[in-house]
């Protein structure tokens, strides 16, 4: 009986396998359908701020030696983009489930906390990457990027939209409905990611706003994917590449806490 009960450790790996793998194509298939939506929408909406701020600054001083101002704006709004869409992705995705009342489907399937968090961050990650893919092949005929350090580049593309996958898991857990996920978005994604040094550069600013911004996430996120093109940021690229991994970590912990107890998610 016991043999029976307990299958071995190779069924159940493959198993876990098939779950994860199943939930992720789920979640792809889903954004996919409305693509439009999805990806589309959030290309048109970035080129409208580059074509908008590059025209009103047009002639600005250049942030960096040898950067244009239009050429330091393109990879903050693709990083923008990216922590917009990686956190869409996963909190649309669980309030949807919530609200429509076909969670507990996922709830009865045997798929472990660990199984959840990386299906959902995996197809936040497609949905930031398919964004930024899309924004860069429209804007690279008519700016020049020079991708400087594309290990640097690769690394904060996962960090942060890693780290806004895992956001957006948090922020669909305590939301009932969806006016608590847009108001997650306009009260905190929204301000941070605008004030975090897309449209300028943090030196800039006067001493207060330049210290705080020394506190928020997203600028180490945005200023450490602008290293990866320039070889030029403002701050050390080690600085970005640790705050964005120590938030990482952060709100890993606290998800796959509330994943693990079904905090939320269990009535």
């Amino acid at each position: 009986m016991d043999m029976q009960a307990t299958p071995p450790i190779e069924l159940r790996r493959f198993s876990d396998r098939i779950g994860f793998v199943t939930l992720t194509r789920k979640e792809v298939r889903r954004f996919m359908a409305v693509l439009g939506q999805t990806v589309t929408a959030p290309v048109i909406t970035a080129l409208l701020y580059l074509l908008v701020f590059a025209q009103a600054m047009a002639g600005r001083a250049s942030a960096y030696p040898g950067v244009s101002y239009t050429e330091f704006l393109v990879p903050g709004l693709v990083m923008m983009a990216v922590i917009q869409n990686a956190f869409a992705n996963s909190a649309s995705s669980l309030i949807q489930s919530k609200v429509m009342g076909n969670l507990v489907f996922l709830m009865m399937a045997p798929l472990g906390p660990l199984e959840w968090f990386g299906a959902y961050v995996a197809a936040a990650l497609l949905r930031a990457a398919l964004v930024a893919a899309a924004m860069l092949a429209v804007v690279t005929p008519f700016v020049h990027l020079p991708v400087r350090a594309p290990l640097a580049l690769f690394a904060m593309f996962l960090l942060a939209g890693g780290s806004l996958a895992v956001l957006g898991i948090i922020a669909g857990i305590v939301s009932q409905k969806f006016d608590h996920i847009a108001a997650f978005t306009n009260f905190f994604i929204m301000p941070l990611s605008f004030l975090s040094g897309v449209f300028y550069s943090v030196h800039s600013l006067p001493p207060l706003w330049f210290h705080a911004s020394r506190f928020n996430p997203f600028f180490y996120m945005i200023d450490g994917f602008r290293y990866g093109f320039f070889g030029q940021s403002d701050v050390s690229i080690l600085a970005s590449l640790l705050w964005s991994a120590g938030f990482l970590v952060a709100v890993s912990a606290v998800c796959l806490w509330m994943l693990a107890s079904g905090y939320k998610l269990r009535r």
